[in-house]
């Protein structure tokens, strides 16, 4: 629960105007609510040619796992993206027909995706062509797998409408559609099953859950654990087998250590094994080129127990890093100076490691929809013992920024030219380094009381993690030691992030959600619970305000400081909620504040964003790497290309990493 997304579509700096346009081609293909774009990979020529074969066989172990994530979102995800994916390249119909135009923005949003529901609503998909267009088109190509239990899937709506179903009261795995658990397990019966598997005194506890499937079986709760010849054995195998390709580049010894680990973890799937493995991986801070491969976010769980499949290849932005290290450096002063309870402060902060980074590839669960920013590991007895890894991924958000330049948005939701010429400034700045601030520190600060229990805020514990972090990076953007440090010019600086965090959660970010619906995706929530509560607990002294001007409704920003008090104050409950596993309190903040939708003013801000024609959702194409060999079959070179479209690009990937069966069992 320790990935940062990037706010919306226009964050502070996507808004930045003077974002300096260059000769690449960052915009690509856009469809339904989805803008695809292009990330350049600075700085790749120059690294050595052992750097770019390490990095390639690293990016091929990265792209052998996208099929895992596609069944784990949904039990008939593959069968269905194999079987449109038959028709988009056979079909010899009208290809400029009404449906065969509808039908390839739902193959392109499935691909998207990862599956029929949507990345981030958790909604299923609407198609835009009918049952019988599509059983015509499948005759005329000759699919002749079977097909028939598919289309209620697709075609009707209360079939599996949601992916993940965080509404409060509902059994949360009998309403969702993802495929961590098997038909008919309830959620009383799996939190059950992992309660009575922890051991309560294990100073040392793991991650009970995280890398296997939960099914029933002559009415026996048990695992299939995703590990080499178990679940998932096929396209495992192929990662291992790419890892291995890579350790004879890596560039020391302990990058090595952490392969072998990894590549033990993912041959047993023995979760102690990942626990040594995560710190051996914390150890390694002195190479350039790093990665995440492998089971590792629980976003896509309801009761967040079980990762999906991720990874990212990268390396290091040296100069950019200086900035990161200024934070690392004075970790423990930022811990003992946080507004929260004494307490919940760690006495020693340890092993907090920072950089910038230029991602390298994108896979599984971080592509093509990413993360801006990541901290890791997720294991609470390993960042307190051990610390974390934290990274801000700078090619990816200076891609967001140059391709939103000029899209009116600042004119039509920043409430004057005072006020956006404020964003202009210092709103790059401040935007990159709320990031810095929320994976650096706030994930690695503060500590879970003795004896509670790590999964206590269950379906609630990403949102107050991903809020906790949120709050940490306000709280400090608005602090002297920021000038002190040289990370920000004066005091005036934070204030461009205050009041884009503040339009984002309270207006903004609701061009994400379909009319009538709640909010739902964890990040969304948290900042929504931000910033109502801190709207709401300013009202007496008129903190901010909700104005109309020539009928449309602004953020205004009355007083910064104690806005910033607010942030303090919800803080340290935010804290105490999560160090004392407070379940009550998380589900009454969430609820109360992150998850309902004034209909009204979510209209009103549809109808000005669809005017600026934007899509409120980004995403991004991968680069191509080729390798070059010698006579000998000795790899000695690695070019990179950005030229592949959208479509040929996910097509390649179904062909050539085509790892797993059409059923999972």
């Amino acid at each position: 629960m320790k990935k940062t997304l990037a706010m919306i579509l226009l964050t502070s700096t996507a808004l930045a105007a003077n974002a300096q346009a260059d000769d690449f081609n960052y915009n690509n293909e856009k469809f339904a609510d989805i803008q695809m774009l292009r990330y350049k990979v600075e700085g790749f020529e120059s690294l050595t040619p052992k750097q770019k074969a390490y990095i390639y066989y690293l990016t091929e172990a990265a792209l052998q796992g996208r099929d895992i994530l596609f069944d784990q979102n949904g039990r008939y995800n593959l069968r269905i993206r194999r079987m449109l994916e038959t028709v988009y390249t056979k079909y010899n119909g009208n290809r400029n027909s009404a449906d065969f135009k509808a039908f390839a923005t739902y193959l392109k949003r499935v691909w998207f995706s990862a599956g029929i529901h949507h990345h981030y609503g958790q909604e299923k998909f609407e198609p835009g062509f009918s049952q019988e267009w599509l059983q015509q088109a499948l005759q005329s190509v000759g699919y002749n797998a079977p097909v028939a239990d598919l289309m209620p899937v697709i075609f009707e709506p209360k079939v599996m409408p949601m992916r993940v179903n965080q509404k409060d009261g509902d059994d949360l795995l009998l309403t969702s559609a993802e495929n961590y658990y098997g038909e008919g397990i309830t959620q009383a019966e799996a939190e059950e099953f992992y309660t009575l598997r922890k051991a309560p005194l294990d100073p040392c506890p793991v991650m009970t859950g995280m890398n296997s499937r939960l099914v029933k079986e002559n009415g026996v709760l048990r695992e299939k654990v995703w590990r080499e010849h178990g679940l998932y054995g096929s396209a495992i195998s192929k990662i291992i087998e790419n890892l291995l390709k890579a350790k004879p580049f890596a560039e020391n010894e302990q990058q090595r250590k952490v392969i072998d680990r990894l590549v033990e973890f993912y041959r047993t799937g023995d979760l102690r094994t990942f626990d040594e493995y995560s710190i051996l991986w914390l150890k390694e801070t002195e190479g350039l080129v790093d990665f995440v491969c492998g089971f590792t976010e629980t976003y896509g769980d309801p009761l967040g127990l079980k990762a999906s499949w991720e990874a990212i290849v990268n390396f290091k932005d040296l100069e950019a890093t200086k900035r990161t290290r200024k934070l690392s450096d004075n970790a423990s002063w930022f811990e003992q100076n946080a507004p929260i309870d004494s307490r919940f402060k760690k006495e020693n902060v340890k092993g907090i490691s920072a950089k910038v980074i230029t991602a390298a590839i994108l896979g599984g669960d971080l592509y093509p929809s990413t993360a801006i920013g990541i901290n890791l590991p997720n294991s609470d007895w390993v960042r307190k013992e051990h610390g974390s890894k934290s990274v801000t991924i700078a090619n990816l958000t200076g891609a967001y920024a140059k391709s939103a330049h000029g899209s009116g948005f600042d004119q039509e939701f920043i409430i004057d030219e005072a006020t956006r010429k404020l964003i202009r400034q210092y709103g790059d700045a401040c935007d990159d380094l709320h990031t810095d601030l929320h994976e650096c520190l706030g994930h690695a600060s503060g500590k879970l009381l003795p004896g509670t229990d790590p999964d206590t805020l269950k379906a609630y514990g990403a949102t107050i993690e991903e809020g906790r972090a949120d709050l940490f990076a306000l709280y400090y953007l608005g602090d002297p030691k920021l000038v002190e440090l040289g990370l920000t010019p004066n005091m005036d600086a934070y204030k461009s992030e205050y009041y884009t965090y503040m339009m984002n959660g309270l207006m903004t970010q609701l061009v994400r959600i379909k009319p009538g619906l709640n909010i739902e995706e964890a990040h969304m929530r948290n900042r929504s619970f931000i910033a109502h509560w801190a709207y709401e607990h300013g009202k007496s002294d008129n903190v901010v305000e909700l104005v109309k001007k020539k009928g449309k409704t602004y953020v205004k920003i009355n007083d910064y400081e104690r806005l910033r008090q607010l942030f303090a104050q919800l803080l340290a409950e935010v804290q105490r909620i999560k160090s004392e596993g407070d379940y009550e309190a998380a589900r009454q903040l969430v609820e109360n504040y992150g998850v309902k939708v004034d209909q009204k003013l979510h209209a009103e801000v549809l109808k000005r964003y669809e005017a600026l024609h934007l899509a409120p959702y980004k995403g991004f194409i991968n680069p191509v790497y080729t390798p070059q060999f010698d006579a000998q079959g000795r790899i000695v070179d690695v070019t990179v290309s950005y030229d592949e479209a959208y479509d040929a690009q996910m097509l390649r990937y179904s062909r050539d990493y085509n790892t797993l069966p059409d059923v999972n069992d």
